[in-house]
């Protein structure tokens, strides 16, 4: 089941049918209230989530999915008129997954729906181990962390870096490659916000913040000690 949050009834009719032809189940909301309704019934494999709505708008949605642990997993592609970078990277570092600015083609809509549930169920086949170096401790079954015990609220972004650092350790990222891999997309021109999540990772994980080094010109690798 894919759900469509879109306002515009031609466009999410046209989503809906689009799905529907490629083989997918899907079910359009026209508001937020409806959407919360379905989603404490069944819960989706996917949301296509406007920015644009009516009463509680798309980024209000998504964060609320996002600190949800039931939900905070489940792919989101935002769909808005708005083509602006600031309103990609708004969406973007609020956790959703890809982006689509409208007009969008709906073979477009379709690839891009392929490649994040293929990018999303590559992610849950390795969710039933434990990293642990020393005191700090990354349980990926519950996309927790801790720190001799005690939890640390890191966001579902700043979770996916840690993953990646410490399931190879030593090794250096790229500030690209980890865009690709943790946002998905290439969004060139935005790699300052992976400097943005590695400091305030390193700033939640206090001592062991400093395992996380920066290769100058190059990203990041984390070692450990």
């Amino acid at each position: 089941m894919i759900y469509c949050v879109e306002d515009d009834e031609s466009i999410r009719e046209l989503e809906i049918y689009a799905l529907k032809s490629a083989g997918f189940e899907g079910r359009g909301f026209s508001e937020s209230e409806s959407f919360w309704r379905s989603m404490a019934v069944k819960k989706p494999r996917l949301i296509l989530l406007d920015i644009m709505l009516p009463g509680e708008d798309g980024l209000s949605i998504l964060k609320r999915l996002r600190k949800d642990s039931s939900t905070a997993d489940i792919p989101v592609i935002m769909t808005t008129a708005k083509g602006t970078e600031y309103d990609k990277v708004q969406g973007l570092d609020s956790g959703a997954d890809d982006y689509l600015a409208k007009p969008f083609g709906m073979m477009e809509m379709l690839s891009r729906i392929r490649a994040v549930l293929r990018r999303s169920e590559v992610k849950n086949d390795n969710l039933a181990t434990v990293i642990t170096f020393q005191g700090l401790r990354l349980d990926k079954a519950s996309y927790a962390v801790y720190i001799n015990e005690e939890p640390v609220d890191v966001t579902k972004r700043e979770f996916e870096l840690l993953h990646m650092f410490m399931s190879k350790p030593g090794q250096v990222f790229t500030r690209e490659v980890i865009l690709g891999e943790i946002w998905g997309i290439d969004y060139a021109g935005e790699t300052r916000t992976v400097d943005m999540h590695v400091s305030t990772l390193r700033t939640k994980l206090k001592d062991y913040g400093s395992m996380i080094h920066t290769v100058r010109g190059i990203g990041y690798r984390m070692d450990i000690r």
